[in-house]
């Protein structure tokens, strides 16, 4: 039998915490009980934003060095935002690769660090749907409708958030 990994053991605990402790606004747990380095995570809209009362899903995906890099997140779910690729992958600096970010536009600091808990990434993830970063968008169109386009942005973000509630 293997020996588990440092990053499987930190992850069952985490995992153990959060189902201790759950965390307003968001819920957790494997895709798969025999993968520990895959999450499904659902993410409700918080309140008073544009996407309240949503329920978002996604995949966090591992890798093997966990908590030395960053998971990957990528939203199942449909997204309208500006800090979303097209494809669902989140774009947050907490998710960037630790060190210097070799465009300039992050300090360090901001970007991965191994004290980030599935909780804390899943929480800058919130904050990020209340106040998108158009200045360092990954879905261009999204940012160009939230800076010149509020309504047109405001409509499609209400009608994701209500396909995510018929989809319960």
């Amino acid at each position: 039998m293997a020996v588990p990994s440092q990053a499987s053991l930190l992850l069952q605990k985490q995992l153990k915490d959060l189902m201790k402790n759950p965390v307003d606004g968001f819920s957790a747990g494997l895709v798969d009980d025999a993968n520990v380095f895959e999450w499904s995570v659902t993410i409700i809209g918080p309140p008073d934003t544009l996407y309240d009362g949503g329920y978002f899903n996604a995949i966090m995906t591992f890798p093997a060095n966990y908590p030395n890099s960053p998971p990957s997140v990528r939203f199942t779910s449909e997204m309208w935002h500006p800090n979303v690729f097209p494809d669902g992958r989140v774009c947050i600096s907490i998710l960037h690769p630790p060190g210097d970010d070799p465009s300039g536009y992050e300090l360090a600091s901001e970007r991965w660090t191994p004290v980030h808990t599935v909780e804390s990434i899943v929480l800058s993830i919130i904050s990020m749907l209340s106040s998108p970063n158009d200045e360092s968008a990954a879905n261009i169109e999204a940012a160009k409708e939230w800076r010149e386009g509020r309504d047109e942005f405001k409509k499609k973000v209400s009608r994701i958030v209500r396909r995510s509630q018929e989809m319960l």
